[in-house]
């Protein structure tokens, strides 16, 4: 099918034994081969959560092909051979509001007040699609604290981006999944820590967190909402991987995904528990082994993903993320603000980032786990400074 079509450069995507793999043609067709090439890579490894003869939808985290938004993916693809930073991806935050207290809450301690109001909120999110961005991430504290959040979904234009939310199902009933389904949301990413209720609900400091996750997930399920289990690994549950697995597939979930534990937030002074080197070759090995089965959920492991052999990391590059008082961070994870959204316009913000010797040059790994950029840039942040840090403008 053609999934991409413009005068110079057009898209083929076909089937080979239930992998898809694209093809190009048109006079920017050499300049795009090598991007071609790597999806290629990646879908052969890979499978896609649906397939057919009309569409294709490789991810949670990537629009449906063919479609307006894959043609957006493909421009920003293409923009990065060509050396223009796009931000593929805009996370905000709505709320600071949450009924868990996560022993590993990244969000902590970041100054967020006023939070955003909706009309903020939705420009941001309007002048982050006029950038690039086509895939919009509703992230919080807990998003289904924000009594707005169907009419955020609504806002977004669905033309140009997809719509997705973190949620730790708090919250969330039959009701409230089907009209974020009915407002046009993609996907849900619902979080876990453990496949252990008992320990699930250790780690997010309240009994009840377990049973939120799986109501929740039934309800998005039942809505036809994607639904993805969003697992942050630490030393303390890489052990457990295909009890994830086994978890989101008895569910009847169509993605695992597989972030890791960065040193910041409540876990700011953890160095030293997070995972290894060798920990992102396990991770890569486990993501290829599963998406070599035929049924189950699809497997996306990010350190591995966003690792030399993949695409590198995303902070400020890729993936932009405004915290609930409208600060722009180059990740979630990475307490440097580059700016704020009620001060300036978003554009300018990402341009200044760019600019910034830290994200000038693409990095092979999270660059939260590089000790010098945590000594430069992180660590005087651990000593008392307000959070997030602001960089000089």
């Amino acid at each position: 099918m053609r999934v991409y079509d413009k005068s110079v450069i057009k898209v083929n995507a076909s089937t080979d034994n239930g992998k898809v793999v694209l093809d190009t043609e048109g006079p920017l067709s050499p300049v795009a081969k090598p991007i071609i090439k790597r999806i290629n890579r990646i879908f052969l490894e890979e499978k896609p959560i649906y397939a057919d003869e009309e569409q294709v939808i490789f991810s949670t985290w990537a629009p449906p092909m063919p479609g307006g938004i894959f043609n957006r993916m493909i421009n920003s693809q293409v923009s990065s051979i060509l050396k223009k930073r796009v931000p593929d991806q805009f996370s905000i935050g709505i709320t600071t509001s949450c009924p868990n207290d996560c022993i590993h809450c990244g969000a902590a301690d970041i100054v967020a007040e006023p939070v955003l109001s909706f009309d903020e909120i939705n420009s941001a999110i309007q002048q982050a699609i006029d950038i690039g961005s086509y895939y919009i991430s509703f992230d919080g504290g807990e998003t289904m604290l924000r009594k707005d959040l169907e009419e955020m979904v609504a806002k977004v234009d669905k033309s140009r981006a997809i719509a997705t939310c973190f949620t730790s199902g708090f919250g969330l009933n039959g009701k409230r999944a089907a009209d974020l389904k009915a407002a046009g949301l993609f996907a849900a990413h619902m979080s876990l820590d453990s496949p252990y209720e008992q320990e699930h609900d250790r780690v997010r400091g309240r009994e009840g967190a377990f049973k939120d996750t799986v109501d929740g997930i039934r309800h998005i399920l039942d809505a036809d909402i994607l639904a993805d289990l969003f697992v942050v690994v630490s030393p303390d549950n890489m052990d457990d991987l295909d009890e994830f697995y086994n978890f989101a597939a008895n569910m009847g979930m169509q993605e695992l995904s597989i972030y890791e534990i960065v040193a910041v937030g409540r876990w700011m002074d953890h160095e030293d528990e997070v995972i290894t080197a060798k920990d992102v070759e396990s991770l890569g090995r486990f993501q290829k082994s599963m998406n070599r089965k035929e049924d189950g959920p699809r497997v996306t492991a990010f350190p591995y993903f966003m690792g030399p052999d993949q695409f590198g990391c995303f902070a400020g590059r890729r993936w932009m993320h405004a915290t609930a008082g409208g600060d722009i961070l180059p990740c979630a994870y990475t307490p440097l603000s580059f700016g704020n959204i009620r001060e300036e316009d978003l554009s300018d913000i990402w341009e200044r980032m760019g600019q910034h010797e830290a994200y000038k040059c693409s990095a092979d790994h999270c660059m939260m786990r590089n000790p010098d950029f945590r000594s430069k840039y992180i660590r005087n942040i651990a000593e008392g400074t307000q959070l997030p840090l602001r960089m000089d403008k």
